[in-house]
């Protein structure tokens, strides 16, 4: 039987633009910024793309944006595939969250050659990758380990010496997943807890729920769980209660997205932290309009990172 495929293939590029080609036609004479994140079914960046979109309105005389997002956050290739096309649309200027801290320079560079500002948001690019490389990319976003610590030594006041915890962590090759889990472990060497297991969730829900049943399984009497985001604090809270462990296992998280802060307000998470989505992209942007204008270098910009406790919500 012979199926119909144009329907089908007209649907599959309709939801590939939607994820991946939002933007109206270029404006002559005024800058585009390309923002490209990571997942957008993960709420930390669709409140990034909103806080951008927002700021673009405000500022509709300044620059045009296209936003950018990839249908999960390991599909390297996809994200690769996006900034080849802002390449090809000519943008004056690219901001991107990169999936993967290395897999990015060379397409990256690639933007670089043809006369674009590049500016990195979110997840560090590797150092050493840059180098070689010859890329020079400013970084625009927060101090993941000392965001991690901060929320590691807010469970460290409710851990006795010894208790056993678990950290689920992002992608590992991702620099700021390597960030939040050493953060994490310095908090907790320091409280003298013993960091039982370490596994990758790869910043997904459904894949921490599976591996906090498999974590709680092998250990018994495990006191907590650090999920280094909140999709995957999401995960672990449904596979704890799954377990009848709640009250028994603390929970901790990072990004501060409102489902998290919702369990905070309702002790089923202990804490997170806030490297304020809505405005990395805008600072992120800033930062690449301004180097357009010639008026700054090209240079690492710290932003802000903060602890969110119940304490802290309205």
């Amino acid at each position: 039987m012979r199926i119909p495929v144009l329907p089908h293939l007209l649907a599959a590029i309709a939801l590939a633009c939607f994820v991946s080609c939002k933007s109206d036609p270029k404006t002559p004479g005024k800058p585009e910024v390309a923002l490209v994140m990571k997942s957008l079914a993960n709420e930390f960046f669709k409140t990034m793309a909103e806080g951008a979109e927002a700021y673009q309105t405000q500022n509709a005389d300044a620059f045009d944006l296209v936003v950018n997002g990839i249908r999960n956050e390991t599909d390297l290739a996809q994200q690769v595939a996006l900034v080849e096309q802002m390449i090809a649309r000519g943008v004056e200027a690219i901001v991107i969250a990169p999936a993967d801290s290395k897999a990015l320079v060379p397409v990256l560079k690639r933007a670089q050659d043809a006369g674009i500002v590049v500016v990195n948001i979110d997840n560090r690019l590797d150092h050493e990758v840059l180098a070689q490389a010859g890329a020079a990319i400013p970084f625009v976003g927060p101090d993941n380990r000392e965001g991690a610590r901060l929320v590691g030594e807010e469970l460290a006041k409710q851990l006795q010496p010894g208790a056993k915890v678990a950290i689920l962590e992002g992608v590992p090759t991702a620099f700021n997943a390597q960030q939040r889990r050493a953060g994490f472990e310095e908090a907790m060497q320091v409280a003298g807890a013993d960091v039982v297991s370490v596994q990758s969730a790869s910043w997904e829900m459904e894949k921490a729920n599976a591996v906090t049943a498999a974590i709680l399984t092998s250990h018994p009497d495990l006191a907590a769980i650090l999920a280094s985001n909140d999709s995957m604090a999401l995960g672990a809270a449904a596979a704890v209660k799954a377990g009848g462990k709640e009250g028994q296992v603390r929970l901790v998280g990072f990004d501060n997205i409102s489902a998290v802060r919702d369990l905070i307000r309702d002790g089923r998470v202990l804490a997170t932290a806030d490297q304020h989505g809505d405005r990395l992209a805008v600072y992120g942007i800033e930062a690449a309009l301004s180097i357009l204008k010639g008026e700054t270098a090209p240079e690492d910009r710290k932003t802000p990172v903060d602890l969110v406790t119940k304490a802290q919500l309205p």
